[in-house]
């Protein structure tokens, strides 16, 4: 039985944090390419390699792009782009070291006691930058990637769950022909 209400209560805050917002986001009418560029960015941003520091950084670009980007939709791809960023900062560590030509940096117990005790301060800043260089590689091809396979996604939602125009339809001929008023003689 804990098993059960385990999922109903991740399921209760999954459709709370992403599947509502998300639904608000696409009743707003905002147009499909937008919404792409925004998640993009969102996810882009998202995936920085210093946990605390993208939503930051979103919250500079939305200040900075303005009414370019959908910022609403930045932040929401932001949160979702949390565990992908946890998932990342190795690949993007190992990146950076490649580009450089750096050491590789030991992710073993020992290199954690080191860096908890301070005798690998050296090591660690070097890491950290190897990082942020590897995220800052990879980050364009990242971005353009999400933005090509968002598009198409966010015109079907759209189309989907998009708002419904409030200016009455307006019959078209063909609308007449197949349903023709009832004459009365």
């Amino acid at each position: 039985m804990v098993m059960g209400s385990s999922k109903g209560r991740v399921k209760a805050w999954f459709n709370k944090k992403i599947t509502d917002p998300l639904l608000q986001i696409l009743r707003r009418g905002t147009e499909p390419k937008q919404l792409a560029f925004s998640a993009a960015l969102g996810i882009t941003l998202g995936i920085f390699p210093i946990c605390g520091v993208p939503v930051f950084l979103c919250g500079v670009a939305i200040a900075f792009l303005g009414s370019a980007c959908h910022a609403p939709t930045v932040m929401l791809a932001n949160i979702i782009a949390t565990p992908v960023e946890l998932a990342l900062v190795v690949p993007f560590l190992r990146l950076g070291e490649k580009v450089t030509g750096g050491p590789h940096f030991p992710l073993t117990s020992d290199a954690l006691k080191k860096v908890f005790t301070g005798q690998a301060s050296q090591e660690v800043f070097l890491s950290i930058g190897n990082a942020l260089l590897g995220w800052l590689v990879a980050t364009p091809f990242f971005f353009i990637a999400l933005y090509v396979v968002l598009m198409p996604c966010f015109k079907i939602l759209v189309h989907k769950f998009g708002a419904v125009s409030s200016t009455p339809k307006t019959p078209t001929s063909i609308d007449i022909e197949l349903n023709p008023k009832p004459r009365f003689a």
